[in-house]
């Protein structure tokens, strides 16, 4: 997927850059498997900020995203590869042969009037989804699961590639993205492929407009704040925060462990994301 300069008319175009979106082949979506999504603007039950620096945007649909893939033995055909607001990669609506339809993650390559699979005996081919007891190794995945039946929880996001390392007994190796090698059960199901729009990650936004546009508010640096609204606030010139990185409420932050100690996840890890990091660290 290309990406787009435009000429710089203004100090906001000069910089920008925008996707080429030439993959995608409508810009509705369908109605009956879109639902209305609304904005929280950081706020919690009590409408007290909780997440900063969030509000406003433009406004979304949902889009329900079939992440079980459990229609085994009815073949489906791409019908149109469309763009969705809410995640990076480009979606495809599936028209069933009994007459239902579905949302899926499009993989790379994946274009209208392909036929796609899923349950025991599908080819390994891209779009197709299977346990991961029955795909060969070394064979690249995503919308992977992490309990049988759950649905896919990783591998979702534009260009992800999760590679079959290893089979041994009930349980199978994957490399995520992050180089951390973790073992699912092989009963779990994944998608054939890499997913598209690997390109996302280059888009320069260019101007603070785009940035507002995605329900991004602006955000202050620290060390231009007064002693009393940040720790890292005061003296009488530029300089860092003089000692460890902190939020506006002390706590430290930029490289402080927050990972919860789940023993069950962690005991699934078999490499961590750094080399020699022990498991679960």
């Amino acid at each position: 997927m290309p990406i787009r300069k435009t000429k710089p008319t203004s100090p906001g175009r000069r910089f920008a850059t925008y996707q080429d979106r030439s993959e995608v082949t409508t810009s509705k979506p369908n109605k009956k498997l879109t639902r209305g999504k609304k904005s929280s603007g950081g706020r919690n039950a009590y409408g007290r900020v909780t997440a900063r620096h969030r509000g406003g945007g433009a406004k979304r649909k949902y889009r329900q995203i079939d992440f079980k893939r459990t229609k085994d033995g009815v073949p489906a055909k791409v019908a149109t590869i469309e763009y969705d607001p809410n995640r990076t990669t480009y979606i495809a609506l599936l028209h069933y042969a009994d007459g239902a339809k579905s949302y899926i993650l499009a993989p790379a390559g994946l274009k209208v009037g392909d036929t796609v699979a899923s349950g025991p005996g599908s080819d390994i081919r891209a779009g197709n989804a299977l346990e991961l007891g029955q795909i060969p190794t070394g064979t690249v995945v995503h919308n992977v699961e992490l309990k049988p039946g759950q649905g896919g929880r990783m591998g979702r996001a534009a260009g992800t590639a999760i590679q079959v390392v290893a089979k041994e007994g009930e349980m199978v190796t994957l490399r995520l993205p992050s180089s951390e090698m973790r073992m699912v059960r092989a009963e779990c199901r994944a998608t054939i492929g890499t997913l598209s729009n690997a390109e996302h990650q280059n888009v320069t936004v260019g101007k603070a407009g785009r940035s507002r546009h995605k329900g991004r508010r602006p955000q202050s640096r620290g060390i231009a704040m007064n002693p009393v609204d940040h720790p890292h606030g005061g003296g009488e010139a530029h300089k860092g925060p003089g000692g460890h990185p902190k939020t506006p409420w002390g706590k430290p932050t930029l490289g402080y462990r927050t990972r919860k100690k789940n023993k069950q996840s962690n005991a699934m890890i078999v490499r961590g994301r750094r080399r020699g990091k022990k498991k679960g660290r």
